[in-house]
């Protein structure tokens, strides 16, 4: 997505395995945010990070929220309080900072991919915002990358009807 050529070398640090980033110049990154951060700004697409100070702001709120809620919860409540947050959010939004599509969602959609797929129809009938954000981001160009599609039912099959 970023164009950026290879060669940085990527790894895992300590128990929690934080992301590490060797770069050729300079003491590795750690951490999620830094490293995505800085590979934007080496590719030269800031906009990802947003254009006005507010807008700035909320892409850092988001990916915050990303590392300590998404990243952090573990139990089936977590996950639900995440969807639930997000699915109020997006009740008017087409991305997380509003209008315009940052890095805040590339990273929540790479964080979510593996809650989206197990979800059944219903669920995600539940969480409309969310399905309808998630789908959107993940047809955007050069973003799913390597992950499987997660299907959406568009038509019900079946209605309560007799």
């Amino acid at each position: 997505l970023l164009g950026l050529p290879g060669g940085n070398k990527y790894g895992v640090q300590g128990e929690r395995k934080v992301p590490v980033l060797q770069t050729n110049n300079g003491p590795g990154l750690t951490g999620l945010v830094t490293i995505a951060a800085h590979l934007v700004r080496r590719a030269r697409k800031e906009q990802l990070l947003g254009s006005s100070a507010e807008e700035k702001a909320v892409v850092q709120q988001w990916l915050e929220y990303r590392v300590t809620r998404v990243n952090g919860g573990s139990s089936k409540e977590d996950t639900r309080t995440v969807l639930k947050d997000l699915n109020v959010h997006l009740e008017d939004k087409v991305y997380l900072a509003g209008n315009i599509f940052t890095l805040a969602d590339i990273l929540m959609y790479y964080g979510l991919h593996h809650i989206m797929v197990d979800l059944t129809v219903q669920e995600k009938e539940k969480y409309l915002n969310v399905s309808r954000w998630f789908n959107h981001i993940q047809h955007y160009p050069g973003v799913r990358q390597h992950l499987s599609d997660v299907v959406f039912i568009k038509n019900r099959l079946y209605t309560n009807a007799h």
